[in-house]
């Protein structure tokens, strides 16, 4: 990769891609098939201040989830949020027939209105370059109306309803994208599942030698990177899939190993904690209440 470019406005943007400059400041509506990548670059490695929100269609290169490749080929949704770091490799032997839209939002564009708050709990503005949201046709042309009358509005004489307008479209932008991943959740299941096999052979190895003892129970965060997944991605397909979340899903195995412990030796409850990766019994103590409504020597003298 090259150097790392920072782009702090809208403008710097619009000029790296050879386009005119934004009729508004905040904000930017762009026809994808215009962007021209500088000559000569094939690997792009940037960071930005502002949301990019993306639909691309016509791509030619194939893209795939894990060893699935992707089920629709229609178009494909891309969100990324402020200071997040952009890597993309352009191949020069691709001909690329590109189309779509880039939509750019400085945050400055929401202040003062709810979307301003409500954008930031939208875990896909943190998911990997490769868990982007494939379109079928019909969704495809929910989200391309969506983007024409935002671009509407952007290309008319802005005036006092103009922001309240673009947010109302970004609101049902940013509900129908939510709506869709939660489809590809469910439609993918092969691809989804294998990850969910994955993640139970993880935490089964996790917990069946000494890595508990030397590195505490597991974090989100680290469970993610070992799947080569985004911790909000895994948080999302799980609760689709299972109603619980990343740190539910590991608490769950940790119960289930230290129920193990406490039927089938004779371990004390700390010998126990400490084998689970906890540096206080008490912390042990209190998840195990928490789940199962029974301390440890409740569980252990019921089942004996």
């Amino acid at each position: 990769m090259g150097n790392t470019f920072r782009f702090h406005s809208l403008q710097d943007l619009h000029t790296y891609y050879g386009l005119p400059q934004p009729a508004h400041p905040l904000i930017s509506v762009i026809d994808y098939s215009k962007v021209n990548y500088p000559k000569g670059v094939q690997d792009l490695k940037w960071m930005q201040d502002f949301y990019i929100l993306a639909l691309k269609r016509d791509v030619q290169a194939k893209f795939n989830y894990g060893q699935q490749p992707y089920d629709f080929n229609s178009g494909v949704m891309s969100f990324f949020a402020p200071q997040q770091l952009l890597q993309v490799e352009i191949k020069p032997d691709i001909s690329i027939n590109q189309s779509g839209w880039l939509l750019l939002l400085h945050p400055d564009f929401l202040w003062k209105t709810p979307l301003a708050e409500q954008i930031k709990k939208y875990d896909f503005f943190q998911y990997n370059v490769k868990e982007a949201l494939f379109l079928s046709e019909t969704e495809e042309t929910v989200i391309a109306d969506i983007f024409h009358n935002i671009e509407r509005e952007y290309r008319s004489n802005m005036d006092r309803f103009s922001q309240s307008l673009i947010i109302n479209q970004l609101e049902y932008l940013l509900i129908y994208a939510d709506r869709f991943y939660h489809r590809q959740f469910l439609t993918r299941k092969l691809s989804n599942h294998q990850v969910l096999d994955r993640l139970e052979s993880l935490l089964t190895h996790y917990f069946d030698d000494d890595s508990l003892i030397i590195n505490g129970v597991p974090t989100v965060q680290s469970v993610a990177d070992d799947l080569h997944i985004s911790a909000n991605y895994l948080s999302t397909l799980l609760k689709v899939l299972t109603g619980q979340s990343t740190q539910q899903f590991i608490h769950d195995k940790l119960i289930q190993k230290a129920k193990e412990k406490l039927s089938a030796t004779d371990l004390s409850v700390s010998e126990i904690a400490y084998y689970l990766g906890f540096e206080h019994s008490q912390s042990f103590s209190k998840l195990f209440k928490t789940k199962t409504n029974q301390t440890p020597l409740e569980f252990r003298a019921g089942y004996n």
